[in-house]
């Protein structure tokens, strides 16, 4: 049985991301900042039949949390099969480009890229002892500056200066890692899962939970085939999949 964990995985996008896994056979270790909310999450998929599933309490942005998530995975397998990297945050509006302050992009960049980044490096020694490794990290499509410069993008107004920046940091840093593993088993793209209808948006968004997630039930299930150190983004490439970064 493969394993996974899935971080901010208690509501939304990742919560069904672990359901969908869970039905193909996967067990989920599902990762959530906030421990009684991370057991209420777990509680329900198995009220749904759905078992192999244990809470995970992880806050991407302290490193001790990271570590000791670390060690409770370390001392129930050997090997993990999946990393998602879903956690994420929006951080406080107006985000423009001339008022926003740094404290905003730092408080954004805590959990959108650094904590990605000390999380990935934390679990990349049960990563390497799978036989198909995938990570797989939860971007959006406003972190693609190629369109950022098109006018005719039909996002092209909407530009939170914190979070897209921080977006576009994470692809740069998938670009790196998936160069990096180009010769191993390792699968690692970002993925844009849409603008989906959830609290992180106020449900604004016209995209549903389940196909949102089922975008990174694609990549994280990828075959030795798969594609890796792509963006993908059915939002900005409906033809394609894959986005321009």
């Amino acid at each position: 049985m493969k394993k996974v964990l899935i971080t901010g995985a208690n509501k939304s996008i990742g919560f069904e991301t672990a359901r969908q896994l869970l039905q193909q056979g996967y067990y989920v270790y599902l990762g959530s900042r906030d421990a009684q909310k991370g057991r209420e999450a777990a509680d329900q998929l198995k009220s749904e039949g759905l078992d192999q599933v244990e809470p995970i309490t992880i806050d991407v942005t302290d490193a001790g949390s990271i570590q000791a998530a670390r060690q409770t995975i370390g001392s129930k397998t050997s090997v993990l099969d999946v990393l998602i990297n879903n956690a994420g945050i929006s951080g406080s509006y107006p985000q423009t480009a001339l008022d926003a302050g740094t404290g905003v992009f730092r408080d954004v960049f805590e959990t959108n890229f650094f904590g990605l980044i000390e999380t990935t490096q934390a679990f990349m020694d049960l990563l390497h002892q799978s036989s198909e490794p995938r990570i797989v990290n939860v971007t959006s499509g406003l972190g693609s500056l190629t369109l950022h410069s098109d006018p005719s993008w039909k996002y092209y107004p909407v530009k939170p200066v914190a979070y897209a920046s921080s977006k576009a940091a994470l692809n740069g840093y998938t670009i790196m890692l998936a160069y990096e593993l180009r010769d191993t088993n390792f699968k690692v793209n970002a993925v844009d899962p849409g603008y989906t209808a959830t609290d992180f948006n106020h449900h604004s968004g016209p995209g549903t939970v389940p196909d949102a997630a089922a975008r990174l039930v694609k990549a994280a299930t990828l075959d030795e085939n798969g594609p890796t150190g792509q963006f993908f983004s059915n939002d900005n490439a409906p033809e394609t999949g894959i986005s321009p970064w």
